[in-house]
């Protein structure tokens, strides 16, 4: 890999905020860098290597550094995840079942033997596609203080289950991997907490910024590439180790600075060359002597929908119960360590992503339901409404 390539990646990787930005499309940035990956690697032009290893590495940098922001988006300290919590458990154990239910159906429907990858896909729910969707959006409403715990558990749920499903011939070996990896994302939290509560953490911080020397950034750093070190030294997916991080962080409370750094490292670099990779290591060429592999896509696509929609027979609003549905980090996941694994069918891994493309699709069409939603239900908002009404015609209020 040269400097020409890199460029060319960060070049075309300007493809996913342009048609994201389009009018009327409201695509996920990550859209458009799969589809110049596509364009540029094995389904189409054959430009960008993906089995170069420098590429390659760059990528899995990309991988920790997503699912430590997916993991940092999950919303550990917030109240409103407190309130649901009990409504939201049960919502997320039936979408389970019923995904277990149907995963073992298309994988008996399309003769793959997959099973248990496809409940926890259809399972599945993403923190990082949904969290983005409600920012400034008051999370106080009924409908989305029951939605967030629903997602927390979810994805991590579904993120740790992964490497167990993936391979079942190794499912000790990935037991243990992944347990080594979660021990110690605890003991960071420890790490982290005590540097929180004995006020060292606010010192840091202020030394950092004080002389712009990055620390926290430079710390976040290491413990990620230690961990993702770890997991690959137990066989286990990256995706686990960034996400675990990322809880972490989210425990404690990421310090805005420092939430910043990341995602400009993450979004600005390493995100857009992970997914331009992830779209260049898909062949789908291999679609046409598989088109099965189409149907199975569409499948989990519109299962996973379909699945957290029928949420709606316990009250929880249409737009809301389909939102639940979004799925990035687990679909990716599994087709990135099952081509590694060499346990996926052909056309297998471009089936799992076409599931992710359908529902971060729906997300974007339902975003601005959900939106009115959370406005509408919110106490606050409704309070400052009445107070406006009643107030009509009387004297402004003073400037603040």
């Amino acid at each position: 890999m040269s400097f020409s390539v890199l460029a060319l990646i960060c070049l075309v990787a300007l493809a996913g905020p342009v048609l994201s930005l389009t009018r009327g499309s409201h695509l996920p940035v990550v859209v458009g860098e799969l589809a110049v990956g596509l364009a540029l690697g094995a389904t189409g032009l054959r430009v960008l290597p993906a089995s170069d290893p420098t590429f390659a590495f760059l990528a899995d940098i990309g991988f920790g550094l997503v699912m430590f922001v997916a993991g940092s988006h999950v919303p550990v300290r917030d109240p409103a995840l407190r309130k649901g919590l009990g409504i939201g458990v049960l919502r997320a154990l039936a979408i389970g079942a019923l995904a277990t239910l149907l995963g073992a159906g298309l994988a008996r429907a399309f003769g793959t033997g997959h099973p248990a990858l496809y409940a926890v896909v259809l399972a599945s729910s993403s923190a990082s596609m949904v969290m983005p969707a409600l920012s400034g959006l008051p999370l106080d409403a009924k409908a989305i203080e029951q939605m967030l715990p629903q997602v927390a558990i979810a994805d991590a749920s579904c993120i740790v289950l992964l490497p167990l499903v993936i391979d079942p011939a190794h499912v000790l070996r990935a037991g243990l991997g992944a347990l080594a990896v979660l021990v110690a994302a605890v003991a960071i939290y420890g790490v982290l907490y005590w540097l929180e509560r004995s006020g060292r953490r606010q010192a840091i911080h202020h030394l950092s910024q004080d002389h712009r020397l990055a620390i926290e950034l430079r710390l976040a750093l290491t413990l990620l590439f230690a961990l993702a070190a770890l997991a690959r030294t137990m066989h286990v997916s990256i995706m686990l180790a960034g996400f675990a991080l990322g809880l972490a962080y989210a425990a404690i409370g990421e310090p805005r600075r420092l939430s910043h750094q990341i995602f400009a490292v993450t979004e600005g670099l390493f995100s857009p060359i992970f997914f331009v990779w992830l779209g260049a290591s898909l062949n789908l060429r291999l679609l046409g002597a598989h088109p099965a592999a189409i149907g199975l896509g569409l499948a989990l696509g519109l299962g996973a929908l379909v699945i957290h929609a029928l949420a709606t027979l316990t009250r929880q609003p249409l737009p809301v119960a389909a939102i639940t549905a979004a799925q990035m980090g687990v679909p990716v996941g599994a087709a990135t360590l099952g081509t590694n694994l060499g346990v996926l069918r052909p056309g297998e891994d471009a089936a799992l992503l076409l599931s992710a493309i359908v529902t971060v699709t729906a997300v974007a069409v339902l975003s601005g339901s959900v939106a009115r939603l959370a406005i509408a239900g919110s106490p606050s908002k409704g309070a400052a409404k009445g107070a406006g009404s009643a107030g009509a015609g009387s004297a402004p209020p003073p400037a603040p």
